[in-house]
C-alpha cells in the first residue's frame, strides 16, 4: 500500500471540497490584493523561475499574497518536480525531514512524491532524515499543494522538506544538496513562509522589508543576520536560506519581490500583524 498524508487543514486554512476550494483559490488571484486575474498556464513557457517564496496562513490572509508567486508560475510554465520547503510548526519528527514516497492527498487529488528526487537529497546532505511523522500535522507545506494542482493538476510530483532546524550552516548545507539533486531537471523549489508574527504593523512593515532586501540581494548571510539582529519573527527563514543557497547554484540571476501585505491590510486591524511576502528566483 502506498503511503497517503491525508490532508491536515481542508476544511481550516482552506476550503474542504473541491469544488469550493477551486473558487476561493480563483477569488485569491482575482481580489483586490491578488494579482487581479486568473493566470493561463503557458505549458511550454520559459522556465525561468528557479523558487519562490510563498506565504502559508489561512487562504482569506495570505492567498492573495501567494497568488502572486502562482500567478508568476503560471506564465513561465509548468515544472515537472516540486521541491517543498516549510518550516516546522508542531514540533514533531526530526530536526531536518524528507518524505521520500507515497502521496499527498489534497480535497484536489493527490500529489506523487518523486522518491528518486528525495533520496538524492539525503545522500547529499546527510543531514536530512527520511520522516513521516514530521509531515503528518504541519501545513506549511500543505497548503502551497492546492495552488500548484489548481494550474497544473496532480502532472507534478513533490519532494517536501520540512525544517525543525534552521540555523545557516543547515540550511545552507540543505540548499546544496537540492540543488546537485536537481541539475538537468525540469523543477522549481518553493520555501513556505510568513513574515513578522503580532506586532504593530509599522514595527511589522519596518523589519520585514530590511529582511526582504536582503532576500532580493539574494544575501542568505544578510539576511539570517537580520533575522538574528531584529528580531525578526519570519517562521520559515530556514527554507528562505535554503531556497536562496539552492537559486544560486541553480543559475538565479534575481530575486525580486511580487508582493508584500500584512493580515492588517485584509481585515483592517493593524494593531497585531502577521507579514506575508511573495518573491521570485529567476535565471
Amino acid at each position: 500500500m502506498a503511503k497517503i498524508r491525508l490532508p491536515s487543514q481542508a476544511g481550516a486554512f482552506y476550503a474542504g471540497k473541491a469544488e469550493s476550494l477551486k473558487k476561493q483559490i480563483e477569488q485569491c488571484f482575482l481580489h483586490v490584493l491578488g494579482p487581479g486575474e486568473i493566470p493561463k498556464v503557458v505549458e511550454d513557457g520559459p522556465r525561468r523561475i528557479v523558487g519562490l517564496v510563498c506565504p502559508h496562513a489561512g487562504y482569506m490572509y495570505s492567498g492573495p499574497v501567494a497568488a502572486h508567486a502562482y500567478y508568476n508560475l503560471a506564465l513561465d510554465g509548468k515544472p515537472d518536480l516540486v521541491i517543498l520547503f516549510g518550516p516546522n510548526h508542531t514540533g514533531y519528527g526530526s530536526a531536518l525531514a524528507v518524505m521520500n514516497e507515497g502521496f499527498w492527498r489534497t480535497p484536489l487529488g493527490d500529489v506523487e512524491v518523486d522518491g528518486e528526487a528525495a533520496n538524492k537529497i539525503v545522500k547529499g546532505s546527510r543531514i536530512v532524515d527520511v520522516d513521516y511523522l514530521a509531515h503528518r500535522y504541519e501545513h506549511s507545506i500543505e497548503v502551497q499543494l492546492p495552488f500548484l494542482q489548481y494550474l497544473f493538476g496532480s502532472s507534478f510530483k513533490i519532494v517536501p522538506i520540512c525544517f525543525l532546524m534552521q540555523d545557516l550552516y543547515s540550511a545552507r548545507e540543505v540548499g546544496h544538496a537540492v540543488a546537485e539533486a536537481l541539475h538537468g531537471k525540469n523543477a522549481v523549489i518553493i520555501a513556505s513562509s510568513d513574515m513578522s508574527h503580532y506586532e504593530p504593523q509599522r514595527t511589522a512593515e519596518k523589519k520585514d522589508r530590511l529582511a526582504l532586501q536582503a532576500i532580493e540581494a539574494m544575501d542568505e548571510e544578510k539576511f539570517y543576520s537580520v533575522i538574528e539582529e531584529y528580531q525578526v519573527t519570519a517562521c520559515g527563514y530556514g527554507p528562505i536560506i535554503a531556497l536562496t543557497t539552492a537559486a544560486k547554484i541553480l543559475g538565479a540571476k534575481e530575486a525580486k519581490l511580487l508582493s508584500y501585505k500584512t493580515s492588517g491590510d485584509v481585515i483592517g486591524d493593524y494593531s497585531s500583524v502577521v507579514g506575508y511576502a511573495a518573491v521570485q528566483f529567476t535565471k
